[in-house]
Formats: structure tokens, sequence, C-alpha cells
């Protein structure tokens, strides 16, 4: 819901200063989140605001801090100390912030400067000892100023907090803390988040001063312009699903997610020999390659960028229209912080998520706790993308202009001279050679999914370590693996194994049996047939190993010899040829060879009495004064001192 920009000056109205630069920019409505920091009531108040990534929330504390940074007049002052303080928690957001800040005060006649790690420090303090009006940053860098005396808060009016909650998350609490506590306790602090935990709650009420808790949008509400799909593809091929998405959908922005920095530069990798104009956003980067990157994205240089979670967080980026979850988010916040890089301030936008089929239930899960519902569907193969191929191609021609005055002899000499269903041809086969041929991908129905029960109403068997058998797993189909004891083989990690190499879920696997050289498995018998058919395709998806059908079960082994037919262990008998055990101690008896006889019960022998044995000499104590002194070795039969060598004369001798 939005709502006409009120014009008129009072306390619910737009700063005049402001006014103007927003009708500029093509502004004719607010947001919520615009709507309720600038309400009767919260002129000069501490804020706790609660709005959804991408709801607008930059403007939105423009706006707010405009009338305690202003006050009645239309422009700023001589730049001196710093008036405003924002805290973003990354490099890219702030340099956002900045950007946002200097078109909405640029009639005012602002003076802003950013304080972010990576970039020259030198300059950074160069620009504060000329005068700002607002200073962006980061918590590192800010309080790395603040300490060597280059940044000094003591005129400071508004501090805002941009993201909080993902500034905590990062470890800067320490960091906005002591910033924080440097400012003057006379001053505005308004603190943005996507949600509200108790760490941001505490921290409010630590440097807030009777804050009123603005939440602009309801949970229910949150990115209702985003279109949430999840597309199913076998684990193999899911690099071959995001280029086929991506094919499909032909964004002219589109962002995609990874989980990790290798997987960032692999898939940015592939999609660039794949022929994308693709660039990359990891922590890894320099500043410079990290700006260069998202300048290329802007402009249009290129249309794919290849990110992990935090090297994003925060990025606006303009005709975003489409993000793909290349890896499927770990929990509800990654999920909307990534998403909520589309569907902004109004756009609509669509959120791919790439599932491979044993992840279904965990994407799922993700969704449901972010309040979100997604449509399933396959990942789109090669007829269906190249059908669209087609339309768009009859829809660039139906579009195409006529010929102008210059190109009017060149067309009437085509036609004269190539027959036009010719043409016709030449023109279709140019522009299918002008898009990338997409990636084969095996057929596959949408399966159907059944979300699993509470744990308290699951039902178990036995010690309640696994929920009861498929009804029809007693036609099931073995298979064999070749992994087993002699490769310590355990199923917590081969049952993965089994459901990634042929996409069904552990429900569909029954029995593990694991022999010496190899693992029987069973398969229901209604994913069988598509089990064998993939991993004989696919293979298992490791190294040195093999999945193969099985001519049966496995082959059970005789039972226990000391097991009763009932099934119950037997009562230890002795064996003492026949005599009962007796309770005194027990010996082994051998021959006078030394062969053992066996194990008898027998009398304990008695002592044998040591012989007598001449003392020992006492031990040499060095503290003896009265010590002999040391004669050597003698090494002639006899008493006596050992006799002295003849000297050698010293010189030549003859």
């Amino acid at each position: 819901m939005t709502h006409d920009i009120p014009m008129a000056p009072g306390p619910a109205a737009i700063h005049p200063a402001l006014a103007a630069a927003l009708q500029a920019r093509g502004y004719t409505s607010l947001t919520p989140v615009q709507e309720a920091v600038i309400a009767d009531g919260h002129a000069g108040a501490d804020l706790l605001v609660s709005a959804q990534t991408g709801s607008g929330k930059t403007v939105a504390f423009g706006l707010a801090i405009a009338s305690t940074l202003l006050g009645h007049d239309a422009r700023f002052g001589l730049a001196g100390l710093p008036l405003g303080l924002v805290i973003a928690p990354t490099r890219e957001l702030a340099l956002q912030v900045q950007r946002e800040l200097d078109w909405l005060y640029a009639d005012a006649g602002v003076v802003t400067t950013s304080c972010v790690g990576g970039m020259d420090a030198r300059t950074e303090r160069r620009a504060l000892e000329r005068g700002v009006h607002i200073v962006v940053g980061t918590p590192g860098r800010l309080r790395d100023h603040i300490t060597r005396g280059a940044l000094d808060l003591s005129g400071l009016q508004a501090v805002v907090l941009d993201e909080a909650d993902e500034m905590l998350d990062l470890g800067f609490r320490e960091d906005l803390e002591f910033i924080l506590a440097a400012a003057p306790e006379e001053r505005r602090t308004l603190m943005f988040s996507a949600t509200v935990p108790r760490p941001i709650a505490t921290l409010a009420r630590t440097f807030q001063r009777d804050a009123v808790r603005v939440t602009a949008t309801a949970a229910t509400e949150a990115h209702a312009d985003i279109e949430y799909q999840i597309i199913l593809a076998q684990a193999n091929e899911r690099e071959n699903a995001i280029i086929n998405t991506l094919l499909y959908f032909d964004s002219l922005s589109t962002m995609v997610f990874c989980h990790t920095r290798e997987a960032v530069k692999h898939l940015a990798a592939r999609l660039h020999n794949r022929g994308f104009s693709v660039v990359a956003l990891s922590g890894e980067l320099t500043q410079s390659e990290r700006t260069n990157a998202l300048q290329a994205m802007r402009d249009g240089r290129a249309r794919v960028c290849v990110a992990t979670d935090v090297a994003a967080r925060g990025i606006d980026l303009p005709n975003l229209d489409l993000v793909v979850h290349a890896d499927v988010p770990s929990n509800p916040d990654t999920l909307l912080h990534r998403s909520g890089r589309t569907g902004r301030a109004g756009r609509k936008g669509v959120c791919a998520l790439i599932v491979p089929v044993h992840r279904r239930g965990a994407a799922q899960r993700v969704l449901k706790a972010a309040n979100l519902t997604a449509t399933t569907r396959t990942a789109p193969g090669s007829a269906e993308i190249e059908e669209k191929y087609r339309q768009q191609i009859l829809d660039g021609a139906a579009a195409t202009l006529p010929a102008d005055e210059v190109e009017a002899p060149l067309v009437a000499k085509l036609l004269e001279t190539v027959p036009p269903d010719l043409l016709a041809a030449a023109y279709l086969r140019q522009q299918m050679s002008l898009r990338p041929a997409p990636e084969d991908i095996a057929a596959m129905a949408v399966p159907a999914y059944t979300e699993r029960a509470p744990r308290a109403e699951r039902t178990f068997e036995g010690q309640g370590e696994r929920e009861p058998r498929r009804d029809d797993m007693k036609d099931g189909v073995w298979f064999t693996l070749s992994l087993g004891r002699k490769q310590r083989a355990d199923p917590k990690w081969l049952l993965p194994m089994i459901c990634k190499a042929g996409g069904v879920t552990k429900r569909d696997v029954g029995s593990i049996k694991i022999e010496d050289t190899q693992t029987r498995f069973e398969i229901s018998a209604d994913k069988a047939a598509d089990y064998a058919r993939l991993v004989a395709e696919n293979g298992s998806g490791e190294n040195n190993v093999t999945i193969a059908p099985a001519s049966g079960g496995p082959e059970r082994s005789a039972p226990y010899a000391g097991k009763k037919a009932g099934g119950a262990k037997s009562k230890w008998q002795p064996k003492f040829d026949g005599e009962a055990r007796d309770s005194g101690p027990r010996y082994k008896v051998r021959s006078e060879r030394g062969d053992k006889l066996g194990t008898q019960p027998v009398a304990a022998p008695a002592a044998a009495a040591e012989p007598a044995r001449a003392p020992r000499p006492p031990k040499f104590n060095p503290k003896d004064k009265g010590k002999p002194k040391y004669k050597g070795k003698p090494a002639h039969a006899g008493d006596g001192p050992r006799p002295e060598k003849p000297k050698k004369k010293a010189g030549w001798q003859p």
C-alpha cells in the first residue's frame, strides 16, 4: 500500500528541501516504512524500525533525520564537524547509502563522505579534516578513525544503524558500543532492522531514549512482489538446471547465490564458458574488484552476478528481477536476505530455488519457516527453451520498424535477389545462433510431496530409530554398491549417497545390508526402474564407487550356534571333562615339554623358599669423602695396577 507524498509543511510532511529531489527522482508515493517514520509524533524521537529488505529504508531514514539535521533551514551551513552518522554492515551497502543521500540532499547542499574498510584511510582523513555534514561508514573503519582522533563526534545530532541485525550477526557489537559511547548523549538514534531479536532490543534499551517501535510491514506481507519457485533437478544436473533457468527467464539482471567462495568461482567460470556475461562477488576480492563488478551490473556490461551471502548483503541493483539460489538456503533469514535483492520498491521479481530432489523437504521447511509459499516445477528442458526462443524471434520480427530511406533500396534489392522464404530462414538461423544452446536435462515428472508429520506425532518401531517401512517395500528391488566392511562402510554416509545417486528420498530406501566387500540395499518397487536408469546413465556420483542392480536379496547367514531355537541365547556352561566347577582359583597346567594340557582346577602350589643371597654392596654416593680413586680396569690376569703404556717420543722417528 502506498500513499501520496505530503508536500505541505508540517510534522508529518517531507522537509521542503527534500520534496523536490523526490519528485525529480520520479517518486509519486511513499512506501509504508517511509510513511511511518515521518508520521505525527515521531519527529525528534528515537526510532526502532523493523522493515523488510527492499522496502525503501535508506530513503526512509534520510527523510526521518532531515528535520533534525536541517531544522527549518533549506540548506546546510558551512561543513565542519559531522551532524549525521550512518553505520552500515558492509562496504557496498555503505557506499550505496552515500549515493542515495547525495541525491536526496542535493538541493540542501550536503557534503558527505564514506569511511569503509578496503579504501585509502588517508583520503578519508583529509575529507574529514575539510569538513562534512554526513558520514557513512562501516563499524571497524569508523572506530579506527575515532581512536586516531580523525573523526570528532562532538557535534553529532543523529545516528542511524542500518541493518542492525546483520551487524550483530557479523560480530560488530563491540565496535557499535564503542562508537555510540563516543557520540553525545543528546543525540537522536535510529535503528533499522529486518527483525528485532533480543540482542537488538538490548542494544536499543542501552543506547536509545524512550524509543518508538515502528513496524512498517507485517510478516505475512513480506516480499509480496516476489514470486517463489522451486525448480527440481537431479543432484548431478544441478548446474545444468541453473544454466537452463537463466536462459528460460532471460533476465536483464540476475543474482545467483552460493554458500562458499569456491562455489562462486566454479559457477562463475562455468557460466562464463557458456557465454554468459557474468561477474563474481565474494569476500576474497579487493574493494576495487568488488566495485568494478557492481558497476558492470549497473551499467549493463554484465547480466549475471554470482555472489556469496555476506558479500551481497544490502546491495541494490537496478532492474534486478531474478534471484537464483544455487544452494538451498540454510535458514529463513538467509532466504529473505537473498530474495530481498529483487522485488524492491514495488518492482516485481522472481526467486528460483534450484533444489535437488533429495533436498526438497529441506527447501519446503525453510519456506514454511519464512511464511512463504512457492510453486514447484522441474528444470526447463531444451524443447521448452527453444520454443521460447522461437516466440522471441517472432515477437522481435513483428516489432521491427519499416525500412527508412537509406535502407529501402537495399531491402528492395534483397527481395529481388533472394526469395522471401530464404530471407526468413537466414534471419531465423542468425537469431538462433545468437542465443546460447540449452543444456540437456533428463525428463522428470514432479514427484508428489507429503509434508512430514511433527516428531511427536510419528509412530516408530522398536527403539524409535526409524519410521515404519512403506507398505510396498515388500516388493522392493535390490541393488549392490561396491563398498563394504573392508572399506569401513557406514549407513550414516551410505544412505545420503544412495539417495543422491538415484534422486530418491530415504523413505524410498529399505534394508541396507553391509557385507565384506559390497553393500546391498533395497529400493521401493515404484522407484526402482527410474533408479536403475539414473545410476546406469550417471553412475553413483562418487569416484571408484559403482551401483548396479542385484539378482536378489542378500544371503542370510546361519543363525548363531549358541542361540536356542527360539532365538534367545543359552546360558554359559563350563566344560571341564564332566567335572563340576569349583570356587577355587584356576591355573594353567603344562606338560614337562611345555605343552598346554588344559585348564584344570588345582590347588595353588606352595611358595618355594628363596635361596640365600649375598648382601649387595652399597651404591656409590658422590658425596662420600673417603671414596677410592679410580685406578682403571685391570686388563691382565692377576692383581696390581694396570701397567702403563710406553710413551712415544715427539719428533721424527726412523
